[in-house]
């Protein structure tokens, strides 16, 4: 079939980017789920090397489905940076609005025509956990804790009018995208969302919550860590404390192309 086309109605040409490492035994099943809900959307698995042979996998499909494609990457770099580069592709090939999703099922496809339906009318969209209607299946209550505690931290330290600042499952256009200064973005996991939910808020773009189901995944190895949790709770504080500055004192940076 080749690239949509026609794309989704009152959005465009949508491309659904998901990063992977080690997710063999996941990405199969969501990127047919995601066909599935959605057959107007494009996806690009943006595989980090995997040496589980996922990228191999994604090839496979690939060679199947005109509509999957897929962004081999040198090695191991962080989500922040996948998701980087699956926005510049999505720009190269004339997309207008990109999605993330995670490869390990913890997102439900299902979820995703009613986020593309809140874009018609948003830049950017948020799969939130934390607002009315939502569902978080199978998580521990040390995670629960931990997200709802980030969150409301991210909320207050940075004074966005978001509930679920850390969440992996957003719709952006590209033109908002563009409104963000992503050449300045500089973290990696549980913070990335973060930050792009802080420049997204500062660059005046509007933003959406809809509620989605959340449930841990059932096969394969968590990416979450301490050392990513830190790095979050530091990489908030101090974008907190540089937002409080005279704007006089701040450095600028040239806009992402």
């Amino acid at each position: 079939m080749g690239e949509a086309a026609g794309g989704q109605p009152g959005v465009g040409r949508v491309l659904v980017v998901i990063p992977t490492y080690n997710e063999a035994d996941n990405v199969a099943d969501v990127v047919v789920r995601v066909r599935r809900a959605v057959p107007a959307v494009d996806v690009l698995v943006a595989d980090d090397n995997s040496p589980d042979g996922t990228g191999t996998l994604a090839e496979a499909m690939a060679a199947t489905d005109g509509q999957v494609h897929v962004l081999h990457r040198p090695g191991k770099q962080g989500l922040g940076a996948a998701y980087l580069a699956g926005f510049g592709w999505a720009r190269q090939h004339g997309y207008d609005a990109v999605v993330e999703m995670d490869a390990d099922g913890s997102h439900a496809p299902e979820d995703l025509p009613a986020l593309l339906a809140a874009a018609r009318d948003a830049d950017v969209v948020i799969g939130s956990r934390w607002v009315g209607g939502a569902r978080v299946v199978n998580w521990p209550w040390r995670r629960l804790l931990l997200s709802r505690c980030g969150n409301l931290y991210a909320r207050m330290a940075l004074g966005m009018p978001v509930s679920d600042a850390t969440g992996g499952f957003r719709v952006y256009r590209l033109s908002a995208l563009r409104a963000m200064r992503l050449e300045s973005v500089c973290s990696q996991g549980y913070s990335f969302q973060v930050e792009l939910s802080r420049l997204a808020h500062r660059a005046g773009v509007r933003i959406v919550e809809v509620p989605i189901t959340f449930a841990e995944r059932e096969r394969g190895a968590s990416k979450m860590s301490p050392l990513i949790v830190a790095e979050a709770l530091w990489r908030i504080t101090t974008w907190g404390l540089r937002d409080r500055r005279p704007r006089r004192w701040r450095r600028g940076h040239d806009r992402w192309p």
